[in-house]
């Protein structure tokens, strides 16, 4: 589903190089973890496939379902089944949440040439979705992530992520800043959404996120590159060894 070559990437600004022949390679269906250390490019790579422009791709190619997306706007890829949930959520005043979400599906729709929902049908879809991850209709009332704490930003990420039904979900460090009880909703939201033709990348410093999200494979990322691949066992290495040893064996 999505393949990763040799890609270079910099920060357009400053010109300042982040990505450094980075290849990856997800299947559909796969789970696939990212771990590595404060600032080896993580959250970048997340950007770069949301299509953010403060980021120039200078070598290599992203390919989504064989298809290069480089050339495509952040609404374009959103529209192919990329999603985005971000580390920190960005607070909107003044949108409701439930406005917010009706908006983001019927452009959706739209886009893949179907109707727009009725309102009733909405209601029905975002309560159904809503009850599973213990959101209030009251929260979907307020501005979108305004007021909300770290657990309700989240869970509201992953609500939109299970209406919205992408192929290719992308999770940033989507453990930030939750509890224990918040931590086991999101989780068990993401792990609904497993299923063969749906793909998900989670980005994460720690392994604990990686107990409730069960990766089929893990990679450490390190000064802009890929330099090892494993199963589930690796998050529990770098756990209780670090990433130390791991980075200088690569070099």
């Amino acid at each position: 589903m999505l393949e990763i070559k040799n890609l270079h990437a910099r920060i357009a600004e400053d010109g300042t190089e982040i990505i450094r022949g980075l290849n990856l390679s997800v299947k559909a269906g796969e789970v696939a973890a990212i771990m590595g250390p404060n600032g080896s490019g993580k959250s970048t790579l997340s950007y770069i496939l949301a299509g953010r422009d403060d980021y120039e791709v200078t070598e290599g190619d992203i390919l989504y379902n064989g298809e290069s997306i480089l050339d495509m706007d952040p609404a374009e890829r959103a529209a192919a089944g990329i999603f985005l949930a971000f580390q920190y959520p960005m607070e909107i005043p003044g949108v409701a949440t439930m406005q917010f979400l009706k908006v983001a599906m019927n452009e959706q729709r739209k886009a893949h040439g179907q109707d727009e929902l009725t309102t009733p049908d909405f209601i029905r879809l975002v309560k159904e979705a809503a009850g599973s991850l213990d959101i209030s209709m009251e929260m979907l009332k307020r501005p979108l992530n305004v007021g909300f704490s770290g657990g309700e930003k989240k869970r509201a990420e992953i609500l939109q992520m299970k209406l919205l039904e992408p192929k290719l979900c992308v999770l940033d460090e989507t453990d930030s800043g939750l509890d224990i009880d918040a931590l086991k909703i999101v989780s068990d939201g993401v792990n609904s959404l497993r299923s063969p033709d749906r793909a998900t990348i989670v980005i994460t410093h720690y392994q604990r996120l990686l107990d409730y999200i069960v990766p089929d494979t893990v990679h450490v990322l390190s000064k802009g590159r890929i330099v090892k691949t494993g199963d589930k066992s690796l998050a529990h290495e770098l756990e209780a060894n670090g990433y130390a040893d791991i980075i200088n064996e690569a070099a």
